[in-house]
């Protein structure tokens, strides 16, 4: 048997069938939209609703991770060595197959199950159903080209072992509520400061008057007052992301991607502080995949960088040759949604081995076929998102200021999805997720269901767009 038998009313996705030793699978769907699972033969699930020719099951979290056992390539892996990585974050548990269609024939390695604890906290969801969201959305497609899974921003070694259960294979670790912000101290209490670290005698010892030789570079050498800073500013978060590293070494220890993300501070990570991190992170046993630095300039959500590009670049140089010389790790864009402005940079500067993370971009992309077909719904979005918008920038880097934006009555149907693009209104309803979901989440999924492939291709042009910069994609989707 190489089709499906289907009751009256169910559709196949063909690109979805898979034909096992004695099971055959494919993803179906009902006039009525719900998707199921079909299985003709020995069923690795258990339940579902049987009929002459087999049986169907839910989109449940326990029938993908089923499905992840038994057909290999949905089965989360690590991050080749030799490819680059690119993180598709969903918000809504509905955007990879667009997101695998912007990866078209690119040899980008892709992260489809990507979310936070405070992203699950916000979208009600949880890791299981943001990997079992990934895993229908590669059946759907028939995606074999393999992908990761990312237990993104976390900060407790009890979430990462919850992902690490569950079969998640990346976890970043931001141990950034560790970091000091060293700049705003004084030279007296800085020195009083660093004297107080258990380690304040060794790391004179690693650091004073010692030169490490960086190709690309040539010589770079600490002084006691860089030292200092550094240390205060790094040590306690470098602590915590060992502790986090021993951890899932002890549950995983056949391997995992590590990243460790100082991203989300006040002040940007000079070129000398990463490399007392790497270093000391090295010096701990830890072995990093990537490493996300705080970059200079402007790095806010879901709009592109600014800042002074000259400065950057002889940084973001800096920091790449640091990257090759302590393990070959990449370098890793946080906030990398919509940074068209550094894409080329990064590609040429860490020469192709690089991650870049996105996650509130794909919202948006479901925003603006809002916009287009329901105008009614996306005013009713618009204005949810600006009444809750102080407190929900609380935890987002950004500079949108709502009195910028037009009266949401004022602006003609046809012109609705500008505000999507716009600064402003784009950060507002960028952050404003959280609350729409809770009031709306069951509209607006049932609202993409039935644009499912208008939703689509605006993320693979979207998203596309994104690797075209990144120098990967020959042109857009």
């Amino acid at each position: 048997m190489t089709t499906c038998n289907l009751p009256t009313g169910w559709e196949v996705f063909e690109q979805s069938l898979y034909k096992g030793r004695d099971t055959l699978f494919c993803l179906v769907r009902r006039s009525d939209g719900e998707k199921r699972v079909y299985v003709h033969g020995e069923s690795p699930f258990a339940g579902g609703d049987p009929f002459a020719d087999g049986a169907l099951y839910p989109l449940t979290t326990e029938v993908a991770l089923d499905l992840a056992r038994v057909v290999p390539w949905f089965k989360p892996r690590r991050i080749p060595s030799d490819r680059p990585s690119f993180g598709f974050g969903d918000r809504l548990g509905s955007a990879t197959p667009g997101h695998i269609r912007a990866l078209g024939k690119t040899n980008v390695f892709p992260i489809l199950a990507q979310q936070s604890v405070r992203e699950n906290a916000r979208t009600g969801r949880t890791f299981s159903e943001v990997m079992a969201s990934a895993i229908f959305g590669a059946f759907r497609e028939g995606y074999k080209g393999g992908f990761g899974a990312d237990a993104d921003h976390l900060k407790r070694v009890e979430d990462a072992l919850e992902a690490a259960d569950i079969g998640y294979t990346f976890f970043t670790c931001d141990p950034s509520e560790h970091v000091v912000a060293a700049e705003e101290i004084s030279g007296e209490e800085l020195r009083q400061r660093f004297s107080a670290l258990s380690q304040a005698d060794e790391l004179r010892q690693e650091y004073i008057d010692r030169p490490f030789l960086i190709p690309e570079l040539g010589e770079l050498r600490f002084t006691e007052d860089a030292l200092f800073g550094a240390a205060v500013k790094y040590g306690k978060a470098i602590e915590y992301a060992a502790k986090m590293y021993r951890a899932l070494s002890e549950r995983l220890p056949e391997g995992f991607d590590y990243e460790v993300s100082v991203d989300e501070t006040d002040f940007p990570t000079s070129p000398l502080q990463h490399l007392f991190v790497a270093r000391e992170l090295h010096r701990k046993g830890v072995k990093l995949t990537s490493l996300a630095p705080r970059f200079v300039g402007a790095m806010e959500k879901g709009v592109d960088w600014r800042g002074d590009i000259d400065q950057f670049k002889e940084e973001l140089h800096a920091h790449a040759a640091i990257a090759r010389s302590f393990g070959s790790y990449r370098l890793s864009l946080h906030s990398g949604s919509d940074k068209f402005t550094l894409y080329p940079l990064i590609h040429q500067a860490t020469r192709g081995k690089w991650h870049v993370k996105t996650a509130g971009t794909s919202y948006l992309v479901a925003l603006e076929v809002v916009a287009r077909d329901d105008p009614s719904f996306f005013r009713e979005i618009m204005d949810l998102s600006l009444s809750v918008f102080d407190a929900a920038k609380k935890s987002y880097y950004i500079s949108a200021d709502p009195v910028r934006i037009p009266a949401i009555d004022t602006v003609p149907d046809d012109e609705l999805a500008t505000l999507v693009e716009k600064h402003d209104s784009r950060q507002v309803l960028h952050v404003g997720y959280g609350s729409v979901l809770d009031q709306f989440g069951n509209r607006l999924k049932r609202f993409l269901a039935s644009h499912e492939e208008e939703h689509y291709a605006g993320l693979a042009r979207h998203l596309g767009r994104h690797l075209l910069g990144l120098e990967v994609k020959d042109e857009q989707v």
